[in-house]
């Protein structure tokens, strides 16, 4: 039976963002700051806040199914809401001069939708319901379709927002007709109950089937997986790039909660029917995505393409889950794939980051020759860029190895040896697009109408502390890594 008790002590840190949210919007309708510094400061004000108070509930334990079970509180929502927080609040840093630049602060719409969208995110990360999870879906969806499409006058932005939006459209039907399946096929829309329904064998097979392939094509069209990576690129190198990085950090978090909430927790013992699915996503994404990167020429469509490549490794770690009669290696298959989409989160935030700060009045750092000479104008900021690249491309002592190395031990661990083997060869091919980018930034002479790089203060601190992060990770993993796996195993029951 589903729990009846509703405590709304467990969903304090939702219930404190619609509030604080819908009052940065009161207060920005009287305010007469063309900068909308007030919405600005609230807005992190709020993140800090919300950390807090997970960070509170975590560490005193708060777990539990409130509101008859469509809500739930565990170590695995717990640990992706902090990062969530922590990503959103980095993406309104670097982006601050940016949004100022390109006339985005007419008023503080992009500060509400921000946060409107990091709402829906928190309640799929603790969906306990397919109706819970279609909810926060959709209220992501519809403030991202509005921030990618905030810049009216540009053709571009308005020509990405409206890609997004159909195929967005595409993908959410084609999750609510899995999710109307799955609750054909058991009698139940509550994720731990259509757990139950299977492990005892009571649904209608061939419905339940049918079900779960239109859920991971859902779910691949979130992550960004081939053949469902359409969007990917086209959004990207179409949003201002500021709302790229809202688009592409944070929500990626949340999509592989509801990804874990609905195969991992809700369909495990399905697990043989969606693993071959996952595999063919996988070993297509790292194909397509490393192979399409190296023909580009733009750098934000490249790190798109880039995107689908690193969503093949996280698919990979998914699959390498559900061995027959140890947990504790599924544990540790989920939990490489969890750490390494944190991983993932990390560096796309200092990749973005580095092309915002780069940016200027009038100027878009989106191609790749415009990183020409960087070194020679900022030694800095091509040290940081370097870092980030032999991340991505999987180079020690970074942390992108180890994240890499562990999803690889995981495949290995589960028999799968042949496709660490592809995962191995694919990643060989992508570090030559990653190592084009540092051979521009230390070997190419800089464009001559180009002067020194000059960003404020707070953006460049923040970035030296995410640069920083890719190495001391990298040399120490073991902890991050460590909490990963218990909130997997103490959230997911494995």
């Amino acid at each position: 039976m589903m729990q009846s008790h509703i405590d709304f002590a467990l969903a304090t840190p939702e219930i404190l963002l619609l509030a604080l949210g819908l009052a940065i919007l009161l207060i920005d309708a009287f305010s007469s700051s063309p900068e909308r510094k007030p919405a600005f400061l609230l807005t992190l004000l709020t993140l800090g806040v919300l950390t807090v108070v997970s960070l509170v509930q975590w560490n005193s334990g708060a777990a539990g199914r409130t509101f008859n079970g469509l809500y739930v509180a565990d170590n695995l929502s717990h640990l992706l809401k902090v990062a969530s927080y922590i990503a959103v609040a980095v993406t309104l840093i670097y982006g601050r001069v940016y949004i100022q630049s390109r006339d985005m602060l007419r008023g503080g719409e992009i500060y509400v939708l921000t946060l409107m969208a990091l709402l829906g995110q928190m309640v799929m990360i603790s969906a306990g319901n397919l109706i819970t999870v279609y909810l926060g879906l959709e209220l992501m969806s519809l403030a991202l379709y509005a921030l990618i499409a905030l810049r009216r006058d540009d053709v571009t932005a308005t020509e990405a927002a409206m890609k997004y939006f159909v195929l967005g459209a595409l993908a959410s039907g084609f999750l609510l007709y899995g999710m109307s399946m799955v609750y054909g096929a058991t009698g139940q829309l509550d994720i731990a109950e259509i757990a139950k329904v299977v492990a005892a064998g009571q649904q209608q097979d061939m419905a339940l089937v049918f079900g779960v392939v239109f859920l991971v094509a859902g779910l691949a069209f979130k992550l960004g997986a081939v053949p469902f990576h359409m969007w990917v690129p086209d959004v990207y190198q179409g949003s201002p790039t500021a709302v790229t990085l809202i688009l592409g950090a944070a929500p990626k978090l949340a999509a592989f909660a509801i990804t874990l909430r609905l195969l991992v927790e809700g369909l495990h013992d399905l697990a043989a029917d969606w693993q071959p699915m996952l595999m063919i996503l996988a070993v297509l994404s790292l194909a397509i995505g490393n192979l399409t990167a190296i023909a580009q020429t733009n750098f934000k469509r490249m790190l798109a393409y880039s995107t689908i490549s690193h969503v093949g490794f996280v698919l990979l770690g998914l699959m390498s889950g559900a061995v027959d009669g140890r947990p504790d290696a599924s544990a540790q298959a989920y939990g490489s794939a969890l750490f390494y989409m944190l991983i993932y989160v990390l560096t796309t935030l200092g990749t973005f980051g580095m092309i915002l700060l780069l940016s200027r009045q009038g100027f878009e750092c989106e191609q790749i020759d415009d990183l020409k000479g960087l070194n020679r104008r900022s030694p800095w900021h091509a040290a940081i860029l370097l870092l980030l690249m032999f991340s991505l491309t999987g180079i020690p002592p970074m942390v992108g190895f180890y994240a890499k190395l562990a999803v690889l031990q995981v495949l290995v661990e589960a028999g799968h040896v042949a496709l660490a083997v592809i995962a191995v060869l694919f990643s060989l091919i992508g570090a030559f697009y990653y190592l084009r980018v540092v051979k521009v930034v230390y070997f190419d002479d800089p464009a001559a109408e180009v002067g020194p790089v000059s960003a404020p203060c707070a953006p460049r601190g923040v970035l030296s502390i995410n640069g920083a992060l890719i190495l001391v990770l990298g040399i120490l993993p073991g902890g991050l890594m460590a909490l990963c796996v218990h909130a997997i195993q103490t959230s997911l029951g494995l």
